[in-house]
C-alpha cells in the first residue's frame, strides 16, 4: 500500500462499517482492473541487494521516478517511501524489503493494464540502469538471507515487524523475501461480492499453483515450488488464509466488518504518527481502549480503512476485491495474472460456471488444497481430482471470459492473448517453479545466480 489514508470522520457503529464497504458497489460498465506487481531491486554487478540510502538506493530510485513522471512523492517523516498520481491514477510503493511495487491505475482493459507495466518497466530501467540497478521478477528471494536484505524506513513496518514474530514463524519472510502480482476487480452488488469471493477463495490455490515461483531459498532449492505459498501458511493466521464464512450462501459486508472487528490492529496515526496498537483489536478500540494512551483516541473512518489494509486473506475485501494468491514472476506474468482473474470473474457467464464448478468444494478440502499446493503444485488434489485437471478446465473457462468481453486491441485481438503463459503450464504441465529447478540442475550448474540474469526486468 502506498499511502495510509488520513480521514478524520468519525466512526461509531458497525453499520458505518459496512456501509462503506458496501460504497464500492459499482454498475458493471464502471468496473475497471487494478493490477499491483513488485520485483526484488538488486545490483547488477553481484546480484546483491539494493539499500535505501546512497547514491544508488531505493530512495535515490523513488526520486528519479518522480522526476520522470511528475507524480507527488509520498512522505514518511523525512523519508521519500512511495510516489503518487495526482489523480489517483495509480502509484509506486515500496515493500519492507525493498521491493519495488507499482499499484497501477484502474483501467478498462487487460491491453491498457499491459501498456502501462511495461511503460513503468522502461521509465524503471531509464532510472535505474546509470546506478547499475535491474530488477528480479519471482515470487521468492533466492539468494538473501533475512540479515543480508535491508529495511525500508517506514514506520508501519517497523511496528509489523515487531509484532510478526509473535504470531507465527514465517511473518518477516513474508514481509521481506516475498514479491506477488495481485490484481484488484469490482463488485456490482453484495450478491455478486459474495459470489466473487467464494470463487476467489477456492481457487485461489489454483493461482498459487499457476504461478508457483519461488522454489529458492538461500542459495538452494527449499523444497517447495511456491515458497511464497507455505510462508502465508503461517504467517499471521489470524487475519490470513481462507476465511470459511465466506463461502456461506448467505455472506455479506456485516460477516466481514465482524470478522475485522475482532482481528489485532497494527496502529493508528496522527498528526503523521504512527502509534503501535498490536495489543488491541479494533472491537476494543471502538469500545474506547486508546482513551489515555493518545490524545485522539476515538476512531475514524481513517483508522478503519488503514486497518482494512492490514488485513491478508487469500481474497481481501475493501471497496473492491483483490486476488492476493499469486507469486511474482516474469513481465508476462503481469498481464497473465490479471486476465485469469478478469476471465473468470467479469463475465457473468463464465462466473456462474466457475462458481458451478467449485461449488461443492468444503472450507475444509480448500485448505487442505492450500496447504498441499505450496509442495505439490498441479500434482495436488481436490475432490478427487488432480489440480492440474481443474486447471486445464478453469483456463478454458477464463479464455472463454476474456473472448465474451470482447475487448479487441488495435490488431483485432481480444484479451485471451494475455493467457499464453498460463496455456505453457497447462501444456507442460510443469510450473515455472519446476522450469527453474530443472535449470539449476542442469545448465545453471547449481546456482542460483542464473536466475537474476535471465529472469530480469
Amino acid at each position: 500500500m502506498a499511502r495510509d489514508t488520513t480521514d478524520d470522520t468519525p466512526l461509531t457503529s458497525v453499520a458505518e462499517m459496512a456501509d462503506y464497504l458496501a460504497g464500492g458497489c459499482k454498475p458493471q460498465e464502471a468496473f475497471r482492473i487494478g493490477t499491483e506487481h513488485e520485483k526484488f531491486a538488486f545490483f547488477r554487478a553481484d546480484n546483491s541487494p539494493v539499500p535505501y540510502f546512497g547514491d544508488a538506493g531505493i530512495r535515490a530510485l523513488l526520486l528519479g521516478m518522480q522526476e520522470k513522471t511528475g507524480w507527488d512523492p509520498i512522505m514518511d517523516g523525512d523519508n521519500i517511501i512511495g510516489l503518487a498520481h495526482a489523480k489517483g491514477m495509480g502509484a509506486i510503493s515500496i515493500e519492507p524489503g525493498g521491493q519495488f511495487e507499482l499499484s497501477g491505475a484502474p483501467l478498462e482493459t487487460l491491453h491498457e493494464t499491459c501498456r502501462e507495466s511495461n511503460q513503468h518497466l522502461a521509465a524503471l530501467r531509464e532510472v535505474a540502469e546509470p546506478m547499475g540497478i535491474r530488477f528480479l521478477g519471482i515470487g521468492g528471494s533466492p539468494k538473501w538471507t533475512l540479515a543480508e536484505t535491508p529495511r525500508m524506513p517506514k514506520s508501519r513496518y517497523e511496528i509489523m515487524t515487531r509484532y510478526m514474530p509473535k504470531v507465527g514463524s514465517h511473518g518477516l519472510d513474508m514481509m521481506y523475501r516475498t514479491c506477488t502480482i495481485q490484481v484488484n476487480l469490482d463488485f456490482s452488488s453484495e450478491a455478486d461480492m459474495r459470489r466473487k469471493m467464494r470463487v476467489g477463495m477456492r481457487l485461489q490455490p489454483l493461482a498459487t499453483a499457476l504461478f508457483a515461483a519461488s522454489p529458492f531459498t538461500e542459495n538452494k532449492p527449499n523444497g517447495l515450488l511456491s515458497w511464497r505459498g507455505d510462508i502465508w501458511r503461517d504467517t499471521d493466521n489470524a487475519r490470513a488464509g481462507i476465511l470459511p464464512f465466506t463461502l456461506d450462501d448467505d455472506f455479506g459486508f456485516a460477516d466481514y466488518v465482524e470478522w475485522a472487528l475482532d482481528v489485532p490492529m497494527y496502529f493508528i496515526v496522527r498528526d503523521g504518527r504512527y502509534h503501535d496498537c498490536t495489543h488491541i483489536t479494533f472491537r476494543r478500540f471502538m469500545a474506547g481502549a486508546l482513551k489515555g494512551e493518545v490524545a485522539a483516541w476515538e476512531p475514524t473512518l481513517g483508522d478503519w480503512t488503514n486497518h482494512l489494509s492490514t488485513l491478508f486473506p487469500d481474497v481481501r475485501l475493501k471497496r473492491f476485491l483483490e486476488m492476493r494468491g499469486a507469486d511474482g514472476g516474469p513481465w508476462r506474468r503481469i498481464c497473465a495474472l490479471p486476465a485469469f482473474w478478469v476471465g473468470l470473474l467479469y463475465d457473468d457467464a463464465t462466473l456462474e460456471a466457475a462458481d458451478a464448478l467449485t461449488r461443492g468444494w468444503s472450507f475444509a478440502e480448500v485448505n487442505a488444497l492450500r496447504d498441499a499446493v505450496p509442495s505439490r503444485g498441479l500434482k495436488a488434489e481436490i475432490a478427487g481430482r488432480s489440480l492440474l485437471d481443474i486447471a486445464r478446465e478453469v483456463v478454458s473457462l477464463s479464455r472463454q471470459g476474456l473472448k465474451n468481453r470482447a475487448r479487441l486491441n488495435a490488431e483485432g485481438q481480444d484479451e485471451s492473448v494475455f493467457l499464453g503463459p498460463l496455456d505453457e503450464v497447462v501444456a507442460k504441465q510443469t510450473t515455472l517453479a519446476d522450469d527453474l529447478l530443472s535449470l539449476y540442475h542442469g545448465r545453471w550448474n547449481g546456482s542460483v545466480d542464473p536466475v537474476f540474469d535471465e529472469y530480469q526486468y
